[in-house]
């Protein structure tokens, strides 16, 4: 009922930069948060940052200052730009969405394939 596509990711030498994009479509209704974590190989899946319809945004501690997420809600589109990047960022960055839709009032999680970032040293 909801697609995430996102887009962005790829290969960048250690502080370099990428921006992440992620395009919500489908029976929407509303969007109640928008963000993205990621997956290490080996390590859980992680928040990265979140931004809520109402404007909140959380990020993960350790990102403060490098990642900055944004949001485009005319779009149903959420970006991640990523600054001065780092081999441990190397990750599989997934968008993520809580969404209701016109068949169901109930937020739900939906979750993108996800995109490959790979930060050489």
């Amino acid at each position: 009922q909801v697609q995430l596509v996102e887009s962005g990711g790829g290969l960048v030498q250690a502080g370099g930069s990428l921006r992440l994009s992620c395009a919500a479509s489908g029976s929407i209704f509303s969007i109640d948060a928008m963000g993205w974590y990621r997956q290490a190989p080996g390590r859980q899946r992680e928040l990265v940052a979140l931004q809520t319809s109402g404007g909140s945004t959380n990020y993960a501690d350790s990102l403060k200052g490098r990642f900055t997420i944004s949001r485009d809600n005319a779009k149903n589109t959420v970006y991640l730009q990523m600054n001065s990047l780092r081999s441990e960022d190397t990750a599989v960055y997934y968008c993520n969405v809580v969404a209701t839709t016109t068949t169901s009032k109930l937020g739900m999680n939906y979750w993108g394939k996800g995109t490959l970032v790979t930060v050489s040293s």
